[in-house]
């Protein structure tokens, strides 16, 4: 029998990962208390990684952008809302951009919202304290507590040292020229968004897509170059409010245009507003009566007629017309204020104003030529310029002979005053319809635009008797020596709940300056002036509308380069006899 060799019982093998942890932590020989110190390191070499990775975060962090901004920014960022300057032809500085503080809050860090409402109220007293409560109660990220405040008010706040309250720096549009502009420039939102006025074409036409890309930063827009002249818009500002004061008229109305380029030099509707303070721009009484309200322009219109049957060719200044007596159509009666009660020639209708002869003329060429003619000069369709805000003219649903006789002297037919403007201009240019436009243009590019509409012959005609009625008709009073201006009167009773109210007038005077060669276009409205003693009682246009165009024109003439021509012989020999037409 063979013995089987026995291995006596021994202590089990330590596992040889956990030898050499225990080689390189203690060394080979190490006692219990270099374990323990062993361990102690261990564990701050540990809670010291942890707290590296946490300051690492942390200064990522602050070196990141906050995604709150960008939220929140869109268009409040400081970059993403810059505006373009807009400046007048001469460089005059309109609107432009500033820095401004905004404070916002971020309610999650607030820790006393109570003490945070009191101690900004303190600073702000005008602050909505219940809604400035409700947002950093929100426990939102982020919530806007007051935009645009001052310097000072942001250094108050500052000093505070509310945890959770911080500011922003915006662009903030500010207007130099205050309320003299408002009207043409428009005005901007909280947002620096353009919702009135030339601000509102400029984002219309890629300022906005700008911003959204991300594009439209500041000192990459180059300035927008306006056709108006400040000079001149104050000048004419200035005489309006003088001009409604004196007639009493509940509002007034003026407007300047260079007759061979379709600029506009200045655009004027009082009572305006401040666009610093746009709220004001919300009072339904500071529209802007020349491109948003539609009127019945009166005689005015009489200048339209004429030239239409001037172009014709049917009639001539020797033309004459039966004006003897009422001209009547069914149930209604024409007459003529101030009637001369006999046969007129063509000039005599137009110094005379006589609404029987110029009917009478509109009724040789028939309702058809007379409706294509007005539309041919732009009168019939809504007109579009740069301000977005205009109005779409009234005409008549059924056109029959009875509103050719009653357009024919300015009734029946309302339209925008800028736009009858527009086809006067083209009565005295030559016969060329131009657009008008609030942006500088030449001449050159003017001509690609016009469109000849009457005869070069016709419009000389037209001078002569803007001038003729100068020197003997209304538009005496709007006589400056020199300038040789010319224009017809308008006197029109304003439509109220679909009936004419009697003594509430529109009265308006388009004058042309100079009339044998004319180069500027002048014109003035005045909304239910009233009548003076000065005036003998009368509130027609040629007491009140016409002597307030001779004062702006005797003001704007130096400015605009007119130098005056002294002892200038009448229209008959000036006009039409150098001419050699009849």
């Amino acid at each position: 029998m063979v013995d089987t060799p026995t291995v006596s019982p021994s202590a089990p093998a330590t596992p040889v990962r956990r030898s050499l942890v225990a080689a390189v932590l203690y060394g080979r020989n190490a006692n219990r208390s270099a374990k323990s110190k062993a361990r102690v390191v261990l564990a701050i070499a540990a809670f010291s990684l942890i707290y590296a990775i946490i300051a690492a975060r942390l200064v990522a962090f602050a070196l990141t952008p906050d995604p709150n901004l960008n939220r929140r920014g869109g268009g409040q960022d400081a970059t993403a809302t810059t505006r373009p300057d807009m400046i007048d032809r001469n460089g005059a500085l309109l609107a432009t951009d500033v820095k401004t503080p905004s404070l916002f809050a971020e309610p999650r860090r607030i820790i006393d919202v109570d003490e945070a409402v009191e101690l900004l109220s303190a600073v702000l007293p005008d602050l909505d304290v219940a809604e400035t409560r409700s947002r950093l109660d929100s426990r939102r990220g982020f919530a806007w507590l007051r935009r645009e405040i001052t310097p000072v008010q942001q250094q108050q706040i500052h000093r505070l040292g509310i945890p959770g309250v911080g500011f922003l720096r915006e662009n903030k549009r500010t207007y130099p020229a205050g309320a003299t502009v408002s009207h043409l420039i428009g005005h901007v939102n909280i947002d620096n968004q353009g919702i009135a006025g030339l601000e509102r074409w400029l984002d219309g036409n890629g300022l906005a897509d700008l911003h959204r890309a991300g594009f439209a930063v500041d000192r990459q827009q180059r300035p927008v170059e306006l056709a108006v002249d400040l000079r001149v818009q104050h000048a004419m500002r200035d005489e309006l409010l003088a001009a409604r004061e004196k007639f009493k008229a509940i509002a007034a109305a003026g407007l300047v245009v260079d007759v061979r380029t379709g600029e506009i030099l200045a655009l004027v509707s009082v009572p305006d507003y401040d666009p610093n303070n746009p709220r004001e721009a919300n009072d339904p009484t500071r529209i802007n009566r020349l491109t948003t309200g539609v009127f019945e322009m009166g005689s005015t219109f009489k200048a339209l007629t004429i030239a239409m049957a001037l172009d014709s060719g049917k009639v001539s200044l020797n033309s004459t017309f039966d004006a003897r007596g009422s001209l009547r159509y069914g149930r209604f009666r024409i007459n003529d204020y101030r009637g001369q009660n006999r046969v007129l020639s063509v000039p005599e209708i137009f110094t005379y104003s006589s609404n029987i002869g110029t009917a009478r003329m509109a009724l040789a060429l028939g309702v058809d030529h007379h409706r294509s003619f007005l539309r041919k000069l732009g009168q019939l369709d809504r007109l579009r310029t740069e301000l977005p805000e205009s109005a779409e003219p009234i005409v008549p649903k059924r056109w029959g002979e009875l509103n050719t006789v009653t357009i024919a002297f300015g009734h029946g037919l309302s339209v925008a005053p800028l736009q009858a403007v527009m086809g006067i201009g083209a009565l005295v240019n030559g016969g060329k319809l131009i657009p008008p436009t609030f942006l500088k243009r030449s001449e050159a590019e003017a001509a690609q635009l016009a469109k000849q509409v009457i005869k070069p012959e016709t419009s000389l005609r037209m001078r002569y008797l803007m001038r003729l009625n100068a020197e003997k008709g209304s538009a005496r009073r709007a006589e400056v020596p020199g300038f040789y201006v010319g224009g017809k009167t308008g006197t029109s009773e304003k439509v109220v709940n679909g009936r004419y109210a009697k003594g509430r007038l529109l009265t308006s005077f388009t004058a042309i300056l100079p009339s044998d060669n004319p180069r500027y276009q002048v014109l003035i409205m005045l909304d239910e002036p009233k009548g003076l003693p000065e005036t003998h009682g009368f509130a027609t246009s040629g007491w009140n509308a016409v002597p307030t165009a001779g004062k702006v024109i005797a003001r704007i003439a130096p400015l605009l380069g007119l130098e005056p021509r002294p002892d200038l012989p009448p229209a008959d020999q000036l006009i039409l006899a150098r001419r050699g037409v009849r």
